[in-house]
This record gives structure tokens, sequence and C-alpha cells, in this order.
């Protein structure tokens, strides 16, 4: 199938930030007595949105959050991300090469963090009015609805369109709205790039690729461009 469309993730698909993500909260939690290590941040909570985290927290350690704890985190989360916060790479390189083809991205991450990124990295043109965010859905992430929203918003049927997801999370998402899923195993959270595609294999992704050079050969774009 050569895709109509193409839906990215953004965190650990265009954006490089699952490590400083995780490390910053496995810091916020552990500042208020919650102690989570990176390695667990990214085990448990990896590809789902907030509302989903904080269930998950939650029942972790079997009382609420504080009602600041978001915002507080955020904070902490910015300040890391200004140390140095890149695009994964070569996602821009491939980006230029899509030309017209319909494009989106279906994130657990708020749309705002999303727009700044984008900006910070000079690709918001790319998505313009095509971002999705499933932050405050009761059903983010393996539930389908922001990557079923995302094709809605495009005009194109779920069957015609591409995803490329980094967590399993994102890919049972993709794979339950109907689309051919890539997962993608390029940004720097992914230590061990052969173990990360096996996993996703596991869950039924279509193809894996390891850089976005290898993704157009994968997935037909070459000749869809």
């Amino acid at each position: 199938m050569t895709p109509t469309a193409i839906i990215f993730d953004f965190d650990g698909v265009i954006a490089d930030s699952e490590v400083r993500a995780n490390l910053s909260l496995s810091e916020s939690l552990t500042a208020i007595g919650m102690p989570a290590t990176y390695e667990e941040c990214l085990r448990d909570y990896y590809g789902h949105n907030w509302q989903e985290t904080q269930r998950r927290i939650e029942a972790r350690f079997g009382r609420p959050l504080p009602a600041d704890f978001r915002e507080r985190h955020r904070t902490r989360a910015r300040a890391k991300y200004m140390q140095g916060f890149d695009p994964v790479a070569g996602v821009a390189e491939f980006l230029d090469t899509l030309g017209p083809m319909p494009r989106a991205i279906a994130s657990s991450s708020r749309a705002e963090y999303i727009d700044w990124a984008l900006g910070l990295f000079g690709l918001g043109h790319h998505f313009e009015g095509q971002v999705y965010s499933a932050d405050g859905w009761a059903r983010g992430k393996p539930h389908p609805d922001i990557y079923l929203a995302a094709a809605k918003g495009l005009g194109v049927e779920p069957a015609l369109c591409l995803a490329v997801e980094d967590s399993p999370t994102g890919a049972q998402a993709a794979l339950a709205a109907g689309m051919t899923v890539v997962g993608f195993c390029g940004a720097s959270h992914i230590t061990d790039r052969a173990a990360h595609g096996a996993m996703l294999r596991a869950v039924g992704v279509h193809h894996v690729a390891e850089r976005f050079d290898a993704l157009a050969a994968l997935s037909g774009l070459q000749r869809a461009a």
C-alpha cells in the first residue's frame, strides 16, 4: 500500500525528548516523596497522555498527586529542555522530501508544548492546522481516538494513512485505527534498537525503521513522492 497521508507521533519521533521528559518526571516525583527512577518512568508512563500517566502514578503510590504537581513538573521539564533540546536526527530532511503529501501529528502531549517545540525546531510550517493532542482526553493511546481524529482532520481514510510511532502504546493506537504502522527506533532514549524493534514487531507494526533515511524505502513514500 502506498500511503495517501502520513501521521507522526511527536515525542521520540519528531522531538528527541523522551530522555529529558522521563528524567524530569523522575525528579519531580522523587521531590514529592514518590521516588521513581528514569528507567521506571520510561517503562511505566512512556507513550501515555497525562491523564493516564497520573492514574498510573496514583495507583502505584496509593495516594493522589498534589494539585499543583503538573504545573511544577512542567516548569522543571521546560528548564531541562532548554538545556539542550533537538529534533530527532534526520526528521527535517525527511519532512522536506514529502512534498504536498498531507501530514499530521497525533500526540499524547499538550498542544502548546508541541507548537512551542515545532517553532524551536523550525518545523511548524510542515504541520499548520494539523496538530492533534490527546492531552485531556479520557481515552488516549493505546486507544485509536487520536489517530482517527488526525485522519479525519486530513480528510483521508485511516486505511490509507501511514503512522510513525516509537512506543508500543502509540503503535497499538495506530494499529487499532486501521493504519499501516512503522515502528521508529531513531531517538536517543532507544539504546538497544534491535530489542526495541523486536518489541514493536511484537505488538504488530508492519515495518521497523532505525533512521529516517530508511523510512521512505520501507514505507513506499519514495514512490509516492
